[in-house]
Parts: structure tokens; C-alpha cells; sequence
């Protein structure tokens, strides 16, 4: 279980900062632990509220909208702080407000894309941090981050960084755990229906292969050494005979399994890691092409157009658009 050293008050308030396009699961999963907590005991023992850089009616990424207060610094602070992740994030003002309450001794938690905008704005920290493993993979290939982990959560001095998503109910639980008794902890888990409450040290299931129960066990092993070779991508033949397979066995399965043959299964892995550098970064297409393993640069613009329909610099001037929106 993650420990945070913080005061004890009758009621432990945490404000939730939002911004347009803010991830609903985050946001639930933080109301819905903190409402099920309170309903632990005979009254309630945390509070929350919604603050944002625009004030008012705030739109979600599915179209939830909460009506949130100003984010004033120094003004009215919390015993903790809760970014949600958003599509778009703007971490100018949630910054100020971090370190408001920095100062006051008081905790922050970022959710995946606010963590990385806070890493990205920090470059280096005293402690280790994290985020989601979607940017984990994008930050690695940008920049030199060496207190990056790819665990759910890390605390460095009093800055929590976390995966966010499905695990954003776990992190919650561990930042008010002190505040309830060992019993009630895991009568909020039940509540939740999560079965092993994780600690913060835990890995992401960061790959697909992650998932073994989803796969038969060769397709697992297969799709695993897909993933961790994207830049350098192995023939079939080496994988079958990687995992005891032919050639001939191991198209079978892809094709029982996965409707597809193992090569093209591992084309759009590759294809959708170019996606995603395209969409996240500023990297070249020469250098996406390396880091994917592609031989040029044309190839992976012809695979990239018959895969989505665009070339790769269409696809990355579409989000820039989008983001200037």
C-alpha cells in the first residue's frame, strides 16, 4: 500500500481539477471510491469538489459535463489535489496550483496524460515517476527520462505520478487508507469488486501478450517477443521456431484465434505504434520508421495509407488541427 505523510482532519477534502475533454472513468472512479468510502462509516469522513482553469460547465471526453469552480493558487486548497487525465491536457495553470500546495505540504495526484505533462515540464525529478504505458512508450523515445518507471504509481516528494485509467479506484484507496481501518479498506474493495488491491510498485500490463488469459499460450509468447522487438522485427520463421512451433502451426492458431495471419498481426502492431509517435510527438518519419522497422520512409507511409486511409503527415496535421481546436 502506498503511505503519504499528511495531516488528519475530520473531513479530508480533495479537490478534482478538470479540463475540457477529461477522461469520465478517471472522474468516476475517484467520486465513486470517495462516495462508497463515506458509506463506511456512521458519517462522512471526505469531501470533494470540482475546480478548472474555465470555470463553469466543463465537457468531458464522451460528453459528461460537471460544473467546476475557479483554480485559484494559494486560494482554498485541499488536502489533496486530483488532476484528471483529458484528451487535450494544459497543465499552465494546475501547475501553479501544484505548487501552492507543495508549499503548504499538502498532496498532488496526476492522472496518465497530466502525469505526462508533468514530466515533460519537469524533465528531472528527485524521485521516480510515471504515467500511463501508452505515453511511457512516447516519452522513452523523445527524451531522456531516467527516473521513468512503468509501474502504477510513484510518490516523489509529495507528487503522486499514476497510470490513471481502470487503476485510478486502487490509487484512491491507497491515498485515504490511512484514514480508515484495515477492515474497511477491504470492505471498499469489495465494494469496487476489485479482488487483489494492488500497491503502487506494481508493473502496468502494458503489452497485450499482459493479457494471458485473452490467448492460447503460444499466441501469448508470440505476441510477446512481437512486442518487445517492434524496431527490429523478426521473421516469422524465428518466432515459430522461438515458441516450438512450425510455421504452418503458428498461422493456423493466429488464424483460429485471431482472424488474421501472425505477419499482418504484427504489421498493425507496428503500424499502430507509428500512430501513436505520429500523434504524440515531433519525431521525424525517418525516425518513426526506425523505431517502428520500417526500411524507409515510403514503406511506412504505403503501409500507413493502406492500413488507415491517410498518409502519415495527413494523419499528423489532423491533430494538430484537432489540438488547436
Amino acid at each position: 500500500m502506498i503511505t503519504f505523510d499528511s495531516e488528519t482532519p475530520s473531513l479530508f477534502r480533495f479537490e478534482l481539477f478538470v479540463q475540457a475533454g477529461f477522461s469520465e472513468l478517471e472522474l468516476a472512479s475517484v467520486t465513486e471510491t470517495l462516495q462508497i468510502a463515506n458509506g463506511l462509516g456512521s458519517a462522512d469522513r471526505f469531501s470533494w469538489n470540482f475546480i478548472s482553469d474555465q470555470p463553469g460547465m466543463v465537457k468531458g471526453s464522451a460528453g459528461m459535463l460537471v460544473q467546476a469552480g475557479p483554480a485559484i493558487p494559494d486560494h482554498m486548497l485541499a488536502d489533496w489535489m486530483i488532476v484528471i487525465g483529458a484528451k487535450r491536457q494544459q497543465p499552465e495553470v494546475w501547475l501553479k496550483r501544484l505548487r501552492s500546495m507543495q508549499r503548504n505540504n499538502l498532496g498532488v495526484a496526476l492522472l496518465s496524460s497530466a502525469a505526462t505533462a508533468y514530466i515533460r515540464h519537469t524533465k528531472k525529478t528527485a524521485g521516480a515517476v510515471t504515467t500511463h504505458w501508452r505515453d511511457f512508450h512516447v516519452l522513452s523515445e523523445t527524451g531522456d527520462y531516467p527516473q521513468l518507471t512503468s509501474r502504477l504509481s510513484e510518490n516523489s516528494g509529495g507528487v503522486v505520478t499514476s497510470a490513471g485509467a481502470a487503476s485510478t479506484a486502487e490509487l484512491v484507496i491507497a491515498l485515504i487508507a490511512e484514514q480508515l481501518a484495515p477492515h474497511e479498506v477491504a470492505e471498499l474493495g469489495n465494494h469496487l469488486l476489485v479482488q487483489t488491491i494492488r500497491n503502487n510498485r506494481t508493473e502496468q500490463p502494458k503489452a497485450i501478450s499482459d493479457h494471458q488469459s485473452l490467448f492460447a499460450d503460444k499466441i501469448g509468447q508470440t505476441i510477446r517477443l512481437m512486442e518487445e522487438s517492434i524496431d527490429e522485427p523478426m521473421p516469422v520463421s524465428e518466432l515459430s521456431k522461438a515458441i516450438n512451433l512450425s510455421v504452418r502451426q503458428l498461422e493456423r492458431q493466429f488464424q483460429s484465434v485471431l482472424k488474421t495471419s501472425p505477419s499482418r498481426f504484427y504489421k498493425q502492431l507496428r503500424l499502430k505504434r507509428a500512430r501513436l509517435l505520429l500523434d504524440q510527438t515531433q519525431m521525424s518519419l525517418a525516425e518513426i520508421s526506425v523505431a517502428t522497422g520500417f526500411s524507409s520512409t515510403g514503406i511506412l507511409s504505403k503501409a500507413f495509407r493502406d492500413e488507415y486511409g491517410e498518409s502519415p503527415m495527413k494523419s499528423r496535421a489532423r491533430t494538430e488541427i484537432r489540438l488547436m481546436d
